[in-house]
């Protein structure tokens, strides 16, 4: 099997290669980069995986997974440039950095696939878009399908998406935990011990994205199903409208596409 390299063992990095290791693969066909001894010690302890330097990683790899932080990656690009196996691919989980940008640092013809996951990885359960540079084909894009299924599902995308991709499923967890604290703060205000009120919000929010995941229906369909005429329900969804929450959404997730095309521009 290709052997992988990790460049990044922050909590994404490490996410991915656990992920990976129960997934199936061999220790020995995964590498990690990691500067700090300790920290790379503490790899070497837990996954049973050779930990190295970013350019001993890139003149070994056949594939590498670029996994800093986006203001880090002009750095990396720079180390490693000029050391990567010749038919090596370089996916980046990095937001905001486009595979131009890749390209034009790593050397002529390299493939580069670019990555927006997010942190529901952590429990198998992310959701990652990816997007093909210019040098990439096919068999890129399925080995970093392949990759990236080990924590979740994968769709792809055209890159001019990957900032809108970004606003909805990248950010998206934080939205979701701020209604559930809203809903549990709600919970507490209406007289439910904080125990009580988280336990019953996480199990609502749990229980009903497995509704829209196992029956396909339609978020609205759902909807109308607990909307009963002139009942609890259809009483806080028109508060809701009356706030104007729908828009509030829509508005906060341009909010969120805007400022990620800005941090690409500043690349």
């Amino acid at each position: 099997m290709a052997l992988v390299a990790i460049l990044g063992a922050g909590v994404m990095g490490e996410t991915l290669l656990s992920g990976l290791l129960r997934a199936g693969r061999d220790p020995q066909d995964l590498i990690v980069s990691e500067p700090r001894a300790e920290r790379a010690a503490e790899l070497r302890e837990r996954y049973s995986v050779d930990v190295v330097d970013n350019v001993g990683a890139a003149q070994r790899a056949d594939t590498l997974v670029l996994v800093v932080k986006p203001q880090d990656m002009g750095g990396l690009c720079e180390e490693i440039a000029g050391h990567i196996r010749p038919g090596a691919m370089v996916v980046s989980l990095a937001a905001g950095i486009t595979t131009e940008f890749l390209e034009a640092r790593l050397g002529e013809g390299v493939p580069v696939v670019r990555v927006m996951p997010n942190t529901p990885a952590l429990v198998d359960q992310g959701m990652a878009a990816i997007s093909a540079g210019a040098h990439c084909d096919e068999p890129h894009l399925a080995e970093a399908e392949e990759l990236l299924r080990a924590v979740g599902k994968v769709v792809r995308v055209p890159e001019k998406h990957q900032d809108a991709v970004t606003a909805i499923s990248g950010s998206g967890p934080a939205y979701l935990f701020y209604v559930t604290e809203a809903m549990i703060e709600a919970g507490v205000f209406l007289g439910l011990p904080r125990a009580t009120a988280a336990e019953l919000v996480v199990q609502t929010v749990y229980g009903a994205a497995t509704m829209l995941r196992e029956t396909g229906e339609h978020p609205s369909v759902l909807r109308e199903q607990v909307t009963s005429p002139g009942g609890t329900t259809v009483a806080a969804l028109r508060t809701l409208d009356d706030h104007k929450v729908r828009a509030a959404f829509i508005s906060a997730l341009e909010a969120a596409r805007d400022r990620s095309h800005e941090l690409a521009s500043g690349q």
